[in-house]
């Protein structure tokens, strides 16, 4: 499934890194990024079954991200949709920690996911499985579809290759290796999360390949300190090629001359 990695002010030139991959069925019909129709200062993709999204920012600088939490067991068939979550942060103008108490009030209507939601000044952590949440210092955070920094064999590494791909910025290449990396770990290490042994070893990779399903997109995120944005989302096919490439440069609003 999914996987999200943040360097949150912890590089001297850019204040906040995204590195993710958003796993999903392809069978379910998804818009590419781009700036929405009905709320033109939200970048992101879209989730045309649920009307949310996985992954986005505002021209303002605010930044959300889910990742769905694997427990096959205890899965609601009429929860609402988790994209939701991260749209109404995007289009809203709610504080990061204030966000954190509306998130809480209406967790159980919802299976259980990740949530990261920044506003610029701070960035923070819910998650409707604990039912808690809490901002985040600066440093380097991973999620996939256990808890925050859940060490994962996937997570683990892909962290480890996010401290040797900060080092290379500007030079983005080294991010999406990271997020193609599709190297499947020993089962010996594999968490241990209520599916078959076969679906813990194909969704050990970072990059997912199943029949049906796998990593549909790998996004790269970046702020700099001048207050300039670029969102990079490459989309890949069932077979595992590239699909269409989306990229976004522009400066948040409030930081400057444009």
């Amino acid at each position: 499934m999914c996987i999200i990695l943040v360097a949150w002010r912890t590089h001297p030139g850019y204040p906040l890194v995204v590195a993710a991959n958003r796993d999903e069925f392809f069978a379910r019909p998804t818009a590419t990024a781009g700036f929405w129709a009905d709320h033109r200062e939200v970048l992101a993709g879209r989730d045309l079954e649920g009307n949310g999204t996985w992954l986005g920012i505002t021209r303002r600088g605010r930044f959300a991200a889910l990742t769905n939490f694997r427990e096959p067991g205890s899965r609601q068939v009429n929860a609402k949709s988790r994209g939701r979550l991260v749209a109404d942060f995007l289009t809203g103008q709610t504080q990061t920690e204030s966000y954190l108490k509306t998130a809480a009030a209406d967790a159980e209507r919802f299976n259980g996911y990740n949530l990261l939601v920044g506003d610029g000044d701070s960035l923070a952590w819910f998650s409707n499985v604990t039912g808690g949440g809490k901002l985040l210092p600066p440093g380097i955070f991973g999620l996939s579809n256990g808890l925050l920094d859940t060490p994962w064999p996937k997570l683990t590494a892909a962290k480890s290759a996010l401290v040797s791909a900060l080092e290379a910025l500007p030079q983005d290449d080294k991010f999406f290796e990271l997020l193609r990396d599709d190297i499947i770990h020993p089962d010996e290490i594999l968490p241990r999360t209520g599916v078959s042994l076969e679906w813990e070893r194909r969704l050990s990779a970072t990059f997912v390949r199943a029949p049906g399903y796998g990593t549909r997109s790998s996004t790269l995120l970046t702020v700099n300190t001048d207050g300039i944005a670029v969102f990079d989302e490459r989309t890949w096919l069932e077979s595992g090629t590239a699909g269409p490439r989306r990229r976004f440069r522009f400066r948040l609003e409030g930081t400057g001359s444009s």
